[in-house]
């Protein structure tokens, strides 16, 4: 394989030419994938990764907390993932007097491991193609309401019953292929998660947000919890008295390292991808959603940051918020510019001109083909004003002035307000009160009264809100909360809070039938369009956007040309870590003293690379997104060499257009991972129970 790779670049041949596109389903991939995939270099079969009968790699791979992925890594529970997707549960557990996010955590054995609690991990138990059950009995001239009732209703009757066959299972059936084909899930939840070690986040996040998405990376991006269950090995409650899962499958680690052109594969739960997006969506994408998250966002980012620099204790308390608002802020950047780049656009344009033509050359009226693109377009056009004001008032209302969450429902206070600091707030509360008359008509009728009893100063009005509410500390929470029911129930009513909230929602309710109406339609054109495609092109291997269920994807370690004249190399290592240290950015680029001592005295033990350097991170092919985050990387053995945890800024594009001659992603290395782990963290132990090859 490599040597083949070698004769193919020399020989002018780009570095792509065995770039993959395709998040692949795991009951498929012995049909579609193995052939190619051993072509590759897989040296496993596809039944060694996936089997319905026998336990597979499948079974040492879980949903990790909301939206990440782990893996488990010895037969006691041990699981790595990413730092960044541990973020938010190591936040939590910090304090000024135990700050984990600045200085690190290591247990030393299993009763220093922290409960994380809200943390949960999912087990995929049984997967399912029940697209008959779900759609065996809905006639193909059934409109799009009736196509939508009679799917919910299979899904219920089905969930129902496969509730009753896997009691204590939570089951899904998510759509693919834009509502063509079904899918059931049966899930183990396992809610007793605990700590285990993260290194600091000037390893763990090392670059922060001017690295987010680029290469060179040197970053850390790990962290270890271990899941635990009760003493029949089945999801418990929390208790001290629960015991480390005890795992059927877990992944042996491999420290021989990697070299271009070596085969790689990652399995996970990508979230999301919108690859049969038309060009009508990417007109609105670049017209208005991006455009408005990235300033609303921008501006609350910028006070944020201010008042986490202030203070070490809103540093902590904002750290986990502030970072997931910069990603996705950071990645709608990205997204607009490779789009516009790289001409997405035109050749989604290309695509469906031909579609259209086929589907008049070769479809009947009845069957609707035709009608696709129109309801797309319609549906892009029609609420174009009401879905830019819904977004509006969701990212600089709902989501970024704090308090309104006390009112729209919050599942624990305390928990809440621990994070939550009312002066912060308050000066997010103005700026957003701000932009939003600024960039808006249509305004909430809170404007009236700040116009007519605060002459039109919303800042004078923000002061007075939060001045006057009862929601803004613990303390004047819980003294509502110990009035009788009615009284409490006066009390919220009363809060000037209330009015507020309501003022937003009202402008939301207003809007919103327009945006359901619209949404229908393009549900219904998206469906039709993706099932023609398909028609159109047989002999393709199609494969689903992301949906948060499990994928493999899989190709080689490789370099890529970002630009005329420079090529970037495959891996990076610890030479780059000192060399991006820089003393003036106490956020970013700061480097501990420890990691400087083992650098100096080359104490890199068996984690070395052939040539006696320390390997940081690598980049691989494969074809992942957000959710993908902490998923394995696995050699052709199926042993982990890696965690992927980014993706290149040159195709941020990629959930809309795979772009094989740029497309990456950035892991990192396993070496790096056990060295940071035993050498920095004095943590052996946790290395001596995994199984290394």
């Amino acid at each position: 394989m490599r040597k083949l790779l070698a004769l193919l670049a020399f020989v002018g041949i780009s570095f792509t030419a065995m770039a993959d596109e395709g998040m692949w389903l795991l009951p498929y991939i012995k049909k579609m994938n193995e052939k190619d995939m051993q072509a590759h270099g897989l040296k496993l079969s596809a039944e060694d990764i996936y089997s319905a009968e026998k336990s597979s790699l499948k079974d040492a791979i879980v949903i990790f907390g909301g939206g990440c992925t782990g893996e488990i890594v010895s037969p006691n529970g041990l699981l790595f993932t990413n730092h960044h997707c541990g973020y938010d549960a190591i936040q939590k557990l910090s304090s000024v007097e135990h700050d984990y996010l600045k200085d690190g955590f290591w247990a030393m054995n299993n009763a220093e491991e922290l409960p994380a609690e809200g943390l949960s991990v999912k087990f995929v138990r049984h997967i399912f193609d029940v697209t008959a059950d779900i759609m065996g009995n809905i006639p193909s001239t059934a409109s799009q309401d009736e196509y939508m009732d009679m799917v919910n209703s299979n899904k219920k009757a089905l969930i129902a019953e496969l509730e009753d066959k896997y009691p204590g299972m939570e089951i899904i059936i998510p759509s693919f292929f834009g509502g063509n084909q079904f899918f059931a899930f049966a899930l183990e939840v396992y809610t007793d998660v605990r700590l285990v070690g993260t290194p600091p986040s000037s390893i763990g996040k090392f670059g922060g947000d001017t690295d987010n998405w680029m290469w060179p990376r040197h970053t850390g991006d790990f962290s270890v919890f271990r899941v635990y269950a009760g003493k029949d090995n089945r999801p418990a409650a929390y208790s001290e008295d629960n015991v480390p899962y005890k795992a059927e499958k877990w992944l042996n680690i491999s420290l021989d390292g990697i070299e271009e052109g070596d085969f790689g594969m990652i399995m996970g739960f990508p979230g999301s991808t919108e690859r049969y997006k038309t060009s009508y969506e990417i007109d609105y994408m670049l017209e208005v959603d991006n455009p408005q998250r990235i300033y609303i966002r921008g501006e609350r980012q910028q006070i944020l940051r201010k008042w986490m620099d202030s203070d070490p204790a809103i540093q902590i308390q904002y750290a986990s918020k502030y970072a997931n608002s910069a990603n996705y802020w950071k990645n709608s950047i990205g997204m607009s510019r490779g789009i516009e780049k790289l001409d997405v656009r035109a050749k989604k344009a290309e695509q469906e001109a031909e579609f259209q033509a086929w589907a008049e050359a070769n479809t009947l009226p009845e069957e609707r083909y035709v009608d696709a693109l129109r309801l797309i377009q319609e549906s892009q056009i029609e609420a174009k004003e009401e879905n830019a004001t819904i977004q509006y008032l969701a990212e600089a209302f709902m989501n970024s002035v704090e308090l309104m969450q006390t009112m729209l429902g919050i599942d624990d206070f305390e928990l809440f307000y621990k994070d939550y600091n009312a002066d912060v707030d308050r000066a997010v509360a103005k700026r957003m009160f701000q932009i939003y008359r600024e960039n808006n008509t249509a305004l909430p009728s809170i404007y009236e009264k700040i116009d007519k009893e605060f002459g039109g100063d919303s800042d004078k009005y923000v002061d007075w809100l939060y001045d006057n509410s009862q929601l803004t500390s613990l303390e004047k929470y819980n003294k509502i909360k110990s009035l009788p029911k009615k009284k409490q129930k006066r009390a919220f009513k009363k809060d000037p809070l209330y009015e507020l909230t309501n003022s937003i929602i009202d402008l939301y309710r207003k809007y919103a039938p327009a945006v359901w109406a619209a949404d229908a339609k393009f549900a219904e054109g998206h469906r039709l369009y993706i099932n023609g495609l398909m028609k159109m092109q047989p002999e393709r291997a199609w494969a689903s956007d992301a949906n948060f269920t499990i994928r493999l994807t899989y190709g080689n370690v490789l370099p890529y040309c970002p630009r005329d004249g420079v090529v970037y190399k495959h891996y990076t290592t610890i030479e780059g870590v000192m060399a991006k240290e820089d003393p003036t950015n106490p956020v970013e680029f700061t480097v501990p003293e420890r990691l400087k001592e083992l650098y100096k005295a080359k104490d890199y033990g068996r984690y070395a690379d052939k040539s006696g350097n320390l390997p940081v991170a690598f980049l691989v092919n494969c074809d992942i997104t957000g959710g993908n985050s902490g998923s394995p990387v696995m050699n052709a053995e199926g042993e982990l060499i890696g965690l992927a945890f980014d993706g290149n800024w040159e195709a941020m594009s990629g959930d809309v257009a795979f772009e094989p001659e740029l497309q990456r992603t950035i892991a990192v290395d396993i070496r790096y991972v056990l060295f940071v782990i035993e050498k920095y963290g004095n943590a052996k132990w946790l290395v001596d129970e995994l199984t290394i090859k």
